[in-house]
């Protein structure tokens, strides 16, 4: 599988996240502890909101570790929101446009875990995005499909029923097709404004997903760390494994469940896709959302 971390709070430095500490999204490249797979070397990928309205995306095919250009660019980068995704294939070729986070308008999505036998619900799933978002789609993956269903499904009106309803489409397009226990994932998903992550399976055996404690908190655990002094009230990272051995840093999320993470709290969810998905509502009309 792949591991990722999203960021939001006051702006930071990434390197701050990617490199600096002691099992950084870098070193997790190489040497997962909790993945499915110790190394991740088929690529990857970060998404930051700067300037622009719509997020800058740096995707390379090299794994991580070995990337110059990466490690420059994480050395000069501040950002109040990004993320970063670093990738162990499932089967599509690595190349840049099966890279997370993928991108569209102002919403940034990466995901951790499979769609179960992507090929024997492929078709199922691609007809029912949205035609006018069909082009758009670049890759192969299981994830791509994933955000374009949710695009269509209303992910700026509503990411989580969004979200919730793609994964019901999938497992009903599962269903149908003999796959068992189709839906395995972790996602993370933002507008730049507030960032959404989710962590559900079919079988109820989700991969891991952490968020850290509220930063007083953290300053008043460790007063002399100094990069908390930096950082917002409200910053918050979350992670497919944590960074380091900080007791009382991280906090699991529960299985099946969502949260959404604005600039001042975290708000945790429970996540239970509806049994029967509603029927393909589209949402836009061609031509309607930049690239």
């Amino acid at each position: 599988m792949c591991r990722w971390l999203a960021y939001s709070g006051s702006p930071a430095l990434l390197s701050q996240a990617l490199y600096s500490p002691a099992h950084s999204l870098i070193d997790q490249s190489l040497h997962s502890r909790l993945g499915a797979e110790t190394t991740n070397g088929d690529g990857f990928g970060i998404g930051w909101y700067g300037a622009a309205a719509n997020p800058a995306v740096y995707r390379g095919t090299e794994p991580a570790w070995n990337d110059a250009n990466l490690r420059d660019l994480a050395d000069h980068v501040t950002a109040p929101v990004f993320f970063a995704h670093i990738r162990a294939s499932s089967g599509t070729a690595v190349q840049q446009t099966n890279c997370h986070p993928f991108r569209h308008g102002k919403w940034l999505w990466m995901h951790n875990g499979l769609i179960n036998d992507f090929a024997a619900v492929k078709r199922d799933l691609v007809l029912d995005v949205d035609p006018s978002l069909y082009p758009f789609i670049q890759g192969q993956t299981d994830s791509e499909v994933m955000f374009f269903l949710a695009l269509t499904l209303g992910l700026e009106d509503d990411p989580p029923a969004a979200v919730a309803t793609a994964v019901s489409l999938v497992e009903a397009a599962g269903r149908r097709r003999g796959v068992d226990h189709p839906m395995q994932m972790t996602v993370a998903t933002t507008d730049g404004e507030r960032m959404w992550v989710f962590r559900y399976s079919s079988e109820g055996s989700s991969r891991t997903l952490f968020v850290t404690t509220d930063v007083p908190t953290l300053r008043k655990l460790y007063p002399d760390m100094a990069l908390l002094q930096k950082l917002s009230d409200g910053a918050r990272l979350v992670v497919s494994e944590p960074l380091g051995d900080l007791p009382g840093a991280w906090n699991e999320v529960p299985e099946a469940t969502f949260a959404v993470v604005d600039p001042e709290h975290v708000h945790m969810h429970p996540f239970v896709p509806p049994r029967s998905p509603r029927a393909h509502r589209p949402t836009h009309v061609a031509g309607s959302w930049p690239g």
